[in-house]
């Protein structure tokens, strides 16, 4: 049985990254590849699937004056904090994709998931990236399923934090804690999730579809998880 979302955060966020996080890898951390069949609802080809939904999150690069400091200074906290800067911008938790034309009826985090899937239903044609990690519709799906969360669940600032928690955990979080995967690992997987970060070749995972490029730049990136995680 999958814990419960307040237990994973427990878990997480007391123990930090450390040698006790790959308790939770035997279960979840398996190849991005298997990961990648809930992504697209069982779709093998999933950086094919939807390409309009897989667009970067930004037309523009985005810039260090956009950068804000995280208030969690814990290394997720901060890590966290990255992802959200090359995602989502200032707008943060509220964040939707600047290419939707059809906005949200209301702020993000007052919306249910309930509302969220209906307006995605009420709005095809266009990109539907929403909240400070810029969850795509199948992710948001298959992390409301993981996390067992019903349509009722506001998307609170918290729940999108917990959900992230499980797109890390994905991409190797508690590997790369114990030493098992290395940094440049750890980072192209992150990449693989995230379109806005650039894999080791300085462009996303999903460059040329649907106009997907990194929006901040290898080494930037490079200099802020040495920041985080030391040398």
């Amino acid at each position: 049985m999958m814990p419960s979302l307040k237990a994973l955060k427990h878990f997480i966020v007391a123990v930090g990254l450390c040698a006790a996080l790959p308790a939770i890898a035997n279960d979840w951390d398996t190849s991005l590849t298997e990961r990648a069949k809930w992504k697209s609802f069982g779709v093998e080809n999933w950086t094919e699937f939807d390409p309009l939904e897989r667009a970067m999150p930004s037309q523009k690069t985005v810039v260090l004056s956009d950068w804000e400091r995280p208030r969690d200074l814990s290394k997720l906290g901060q890590l966290k904090a990255l992802i959200a800067f090359a995602e989502a911008g200032r707008k943060g938790y509220n964040a939707v994709h600047v290419s939707a034309r059809v906005r949200t009826p209301r702020a993000p985090t007052q919306m249910t998931l309930g509302q969220i899937k209906a307006w995605i239903r009420a709005t095809p044609g266009q990109p539907h990236a929403i909240g400070r990690y810029q969850f795509i519709p199948s992710t948001l799906a298959s992390l409301q399923r993981r996390a067992r969360l019903p349509d009722s669940t506001r998307f609170t600032p918290a729940v999108q934090d917990k959900l992230a928690d499980l797109l890390l955990i994905d991409a190797g979080i508690n590997r790369f804690a114990a030493g098992k995967i290395s940094r440049t690992a750890f980072m192209n997987n992150l990449a693989r999730i995230w379109a806005g970060l650039p894999l080791s070749s300085g462009k996303s995972a999903y460059h040329g579809y649907a106009g997907n490029r990194a929006t901040i730049t290898l080494a930037f990136y490079q200099r802020e998880m040495t920041k985080i995680f030391g040398g």
